[in-house]
């Protein structure tokens, strides 16, 4: 397949840098959300014209993630030996959330820098957080002392949600692609697939991608005031719910794949377990949904550019702070009083009772996710930023 001419993101109009060859590495820790924001970054990489090579130690989730590759993106695994002498040495080089790079990489790395004298850029690629140290820590170097690369600079880069940071992942046509979704003819499909009817009218569409909510099973109990579908994420989304209706346990906890499982009800809460499926198409279920429970990174932000009323229920960690993550990142949104008390208790802060957001209260979650999205749309993404720092450092 014949490469993509390289485009210029900034501005399509004028010329473009060239191509670069990309070595990304990733590993994946838990979950899917490591592989899963390095594969939008290196398929957004390949669409624009250059060459990527994904180094993981466990592509297993690409299998459905993304199922038909990317023209571009080459997966090697991690301990392959590093290219050969016919291959492209790398130009720039990312450590995706601090995964450490093979030492044999980085050595072959180095003859090839004292065969051609061009160093790669050498990248970490940080977690998002909204905290006040990423604004400080961005883009700071990291001099390595020792070791075969010893007197080269690594970068931290920590993705953002201020002009201060490295910004987020975005497609450049996703808002189109967004604004021309039919959320009606999409409901109707799911409707079909799963022998619920049609979607009626004032009918809520909610989904669920969580880990374990210890408020979820009271959630799942009150009543609705409307018709509710409740579309559930396959792994541990769907093993959380069926446990909490009493269903199954959590024989499925590790399995993203397992089969569908027939639909439930609750009152006026439907409850469809959905198949593993592309990330395209869980853009698509963001966006026909009115609520949109996630959990992670990745998918937090694909619910940012849903621009729907979402839930985050953050990574918890041992120490408790990821609570201090998650205020700050409710202090950036903006977030009205019940969106923060919502988190609170869905996160583990709090054990307050739990409702279901009434029409207003939604409204006002919408409203507030849609006013961040502006803000966000006014910074340059994060695929323009690492190209622009590469090229100021190359």
């Amino acid at each position: 397949m014949t490469a993509k001419t390289p485009v210029n993101p900034v501005n399509p109009g004028a010329s473009a840098p060239a191509a670069l060859q990309w070595d990304v590495f990733c590993r994946v820790i838990d979950n899917f959300g490591d592989i899963g924001v390095c594969w939008r970054l290196v398929a957004q990489l390949a669409g624009l014209g250059h060459r990527v090579r994904l180094w993981v130690d466990d592509a297993s989730a690409l299998t459905w993630m993304a199922p038909a590759g990317c023209p571009g993106v080459e997966l090697r695994a991690w301990g392959s030996p590093p290219p050969g002498a016919h291959e492209p040495a790398p130009d720039v080089m990312v450590e995706a959330f601090g995964c450490e790079i093979a030492t044999e990489f980085i050595a072959y790395s180095t003859s090839q820098w004292r065969a051609n004298g061009q160093k790669p850029v050498w990248i970490n690629l940080e977690y998002l957080s909204a905290e006040s140290y990423v604004e400080r820590t961005h883009r700071l170097p990291s001099p390595l002392l020792s070791g075969p690369a010893a007197g080269w600079t690594r970068w931290f880069f920590y993705p953002g949600f201020t002009p201060a940071t490295g910004g987020l992942l975005r497609e450049d046509d996703l808002l189109a692609r967004r604004q021309a979704f039919d959320r009606t003819a999409w409901r109707q499909a799911h409707a079909d697939a799963f022998g619920q009817g049609s979607d009626c009218p004032g009918q809520r569409w909610v989904s669920l991608f969580c880990y374990e909510p210890a408020a979820l099973p009271e959630l799942l109990q009150r009543s609705q005031a409307r018709p509710t579908q409740l579309l559930v994420t396959p792994g541990r989304p769907t093993a959380a719910v069926q446990a909490a209706v009493g269903a199954v346990g959590a024989a499925h906890l590790h399995d993203p794949n397992a089969a569908l499982r027939a639909p439930g009800k609750l009152g006026q809460l439907y409850i469809s377990y959905l198949p593993a499926r592309t990330q395209t198409a869980f853009d698509d279920m963001l966006w026909a949904c009115d609520l949109n429970f996630v959990r992670g990174e990745d998918s937090l932000v694909r619910a940012l550019w849903a621009g729907q009323a979402l839930v985050w229920q953050i990574y918890p960690q041992h120490d408790n702070a990821h609570h201090d993550k998650l205020r700050a990142f409710l202090d950036w949104l903006q977030a009205p009083a019940s969106l923060r008390q919502f988190h609170a208790t869905w996160n583990g802060l709090d054990t307050a009772p739990l409702q279901w957001p009434g029409d207003d209260t939604l409204a006002e979650w919408t409203d507030c996710i849609a006013a961040a999205r502006t803000r966000l749309l006014t910074q340059d993404n994060l695929v323009t930023q690492l190209l622009g720092f590469v090229a100021e450092k190359r």
